[in-house]
């Protein structure tokens, strides 16, 4: 996942890569509003969220957002110190998706990337119209959380169809095991990656399709889209 982080703080900017980059990010850091505008050009690689600092020196964090919103669709999440009901609206009502108020807890603001990440990739997602994920001959129920194959309902946890409904919805896609541990368990801890194992295995083993999850060797795991 790409991540465009817009801080002129270049110490703020330093950690806050260092922890997202730790989660399987790719962070492109800009110090101001030009710098990340010009990031943001039509023919650039794209990114998957905008991390957006108010306090730049050269443009209103306002101003850049508005701007950023009529070049693009990319989610904005808004990182700033200004805490009151009146700045979160005015951010919100610009386009901006989400609105977070230093300090913020580390844990938070990944759950908040990968929400308005999902969002925006369950638009475009292989889906039917109805909120359903289709992958051959499985069927993931995004809405009412049910998942079947071949038209037979398969009864998972909660955890194993959090995953399943992860890796789904970027076919091919690898995730990196802590991005996975950060988005279905909202933690950081190593300690969890035994814990994700368990539930591939698990999920390989309750959906009769071994090769559905394949494992990519000290990087995470990715869903392979079966034939229909």
């Amino acid at each position: 996942m790409r991540v465009l982080l817009v801080e002129d703080d270049n110490h703020v900017a330093a950690a806050l890569s260092a922890v997202l980059a730790r989660h399987g990010f790719s962070v492109t850091h800009a110090r101001n509003g030009e710098e990340a505008l010009k990031a943001l050009v039509p023919d650039s690689d794209g990114f998957d969220v905008v991390l957006l600092d108010l306090g730049l020196p050269d443009q209103d964090g306002y101003e850049v957002c508005g701007k950023i919103r009529k070049r693009t669709a990319t989610p904005v999440i808004m990182v700033t110190a200004r805490s009151d009901v009146r700045s979160r609206i005015h951010g919100l009502n610009l386009g901006a998706d989400d609105y977070v108020v230093k300090p913020y807890d580390t844990g938070e603001l990944l759950a908040r990337i990968h929400a308005v990440s999902r969002r925006t990739h369950h638009e475009d997602g292989p889906g039917d119209g109805d909120g359903a994920l289709l992958l051959g001959p499985v069927r993931i129920e995004l809405p009412t959380r049910q998942v079947s194959v071949d038209g037979k309902a398969v009864q998972l946890t909660r955890k194993e169809f959090d995953l399943l409904a992860l890796l789904a919805q970027r076919p091919g896609v690898v995730f990196r095991r802590e991005q996975i541990i950060s988005e279905v368990w909202r933690t950081s801890w190593e300690g969890t990656g035994r814990t994700l194992e368990v539930h591939v295995a698990s999920l390989r083993a309750k959906l009769r399709m071994p090769a559905l999850i394949e494992t990519v060797r000290g990087v995470g795991y990715r869903l392979v889209a079966p034939a229909g």
